[in-house]
């Protein structure tokens, strides 16, 4: 059986990271973007990470240009931007397509295991989010529109 672990994706850094070195912890892992009407989100996730990490919960940050061109800059671009709007520290990798022949495997996974509503997979906008169990299965899907902080019940029965 397939679980998040089995992926490896390159970090804003440029370095191939298994995602492996999650394994037991609960992951909401999310495709960001720097100028979209959903960008503050970015504070949400942020205080997620910092409200649950040290239960065992991480936020991965898998920045996107597939949508409105809502994130046009490169990693180093866009690691300044969220470090110096959002004090972001959660865990961001390099820029991928979540959508399309392109699509990073782990996102292709992601929507195979959670479609979105209407049994359409395809992800419709920046900020969809899934969370993922600590043994590496989707839990649940959520909607660009769905706020972080809505989400903190979940994580809480997750960590559980």
């Amino acid at each position: 059986m397939t679980t998040a672990y089995d992926f490896t994706a390159t970090d804003i850094d440029g370095q191939a990271r298994s995602l492996d070195e999650y394994r037991g912890k609960v992951l909401l892992i999310v495709n960001v973007a720097s100028q979209c009407g959903f960008t503050p989100q970015y504070t949400g996730l942020e205080k997620l990470w910092r409200d649950y990490g040290n239960r065992g919960m991480a936020v991965l940050g898998f920045p996107c240009d597939q949508f409105g061109h809502q994130e046009p800059g490169d990693e180093a671009e866009i690691k300044n931007f969220c470090s110096l709007n959002y004090d972001v520290t959660f865990p961001m990798y390099a820029k991928i397509d979540v959508n399309g022949d392109a699509a990073h495997p782990l996102w292709k996974w992601l929507k195979d295991e959670k479609g979105g509503i209407l049994g359409i997979d395809a992800i419709k906008w920046n900020f969809t989010k899934f969370l993922v169990s600590r043994d590496g299965r989707v839990l649940k899907r959520y909607a660009p529109t769905d706020k972080p902080e809505s989400i903190a019940r979940d994580i809480e029965t997750a960590l559980a």
